[in-house]
């Protein structure tokens, strides 16, 4: 992966989501399924600014948060430190692990292999998360269910004032298909300088659940389940917001 998503809008990323709303909604969704696998180790690649990886490791298991923004790692390790059993690593997804020991479970979630350019990196992904992981270990996958969009128009989700260390601005973030990929669109206003604004509008990859089931299967996951959501409902792929697939290695 040649570029970097949002590389320098790490402090946006952080302020647009309220990460004690979302923790605290996908939260059980984790412990339910750890505890049913006995995981005490979890991989958390693409962890982003690591708050994933952190509650994770404040529920006592051992973790290691991996993502290719370097930002992103430096933000983790600022916020939450190295504390035994807490790893941060700069790594893409698609990159060999090489771990000590295997992993109990492995997780990308937050839509990010949806910013791989290809199937075939999603592919190499999915491999080596797998290859992380124990025999009998776990593998959690998430992207955004895109072809709940209608094709075209752009559905803005979010519309903030946040105060960053650049001064106030305004966040506008959107999302919309075009055809079989979608689009993050980004927009940052700085109120203090109204002419000074920010864009970006970054590429999705259209994800099948029919696309992941096969590429965890060929990198020999045993057993494959597709959500709709952290509630364990069933996926659909005309209604269900999220695509969850849980692999059994």
């Amino acid at each position: 992966m040649n570029q970097v998503a949002f590389d320098d809008m790490t402090d946006v990323y952080e302020a647009m989501i309220d990460w004690p709303k979302r923790l605290g909604h996908e939260g059980p969704f984790y412990r339910r399924l750890f505890e049913r696998a006995g995981v005490r180790s979890v991989l958390d690649s693409a962890c982003g600014t690591g708050r994933h990886a952190a509650m994770f490791h404040d529920w006592g298991l051992r973790v290691e948060g991996a993502d290719v923004n370097a930002g992103m790692i430096q933000r983790a390790r600022a916020h939450f430190g190295e504390p035994s059993g807490l790893r941060w690593v700069v790594r893409a997804f698609d990159q060999p692990v090489r771990p000590r020991e295997p992993f109990d479970a492995a997780i990308c979630v937050g839509n990010s292999l949806a910013l791989a350019p290809d199937v075939a990196t999603v592919g190499r992904a999915v491999r080596e998360m797998l290859a992380a992981v124990r025999p009998g270990g776990l593998l959690v996958l998430h992207v955004l269910n895109l072809w709940r969009l209608p094709d075209g128009p752009c559905r803005w989700q979010k519309c903030q004032r946040a105060s960053l260390q650049r001064g106030d601005v305004l966040i506008l973030k959107g999302i919309h298909r075009c055809g079989r990929d979608g689009y993050v669109d980004l927009v940052v206003a700085q109120l203090d300088s109204p002419a000074q604004m920010q864009s970006e509008s970054v590429r999705l990859l259209g994800l099948e659940a029919t696309d992941l089931q096969q590429l965890a299967r060929q990198a020999g996951a045993s057993r494959v389940q597709l959500l709709g959501n952290y509630q364990d409902q069933p996926y659909n792929r005309d209604q269900s917001v999220d695509l969850v697939l849980v692999a059994e290695e």
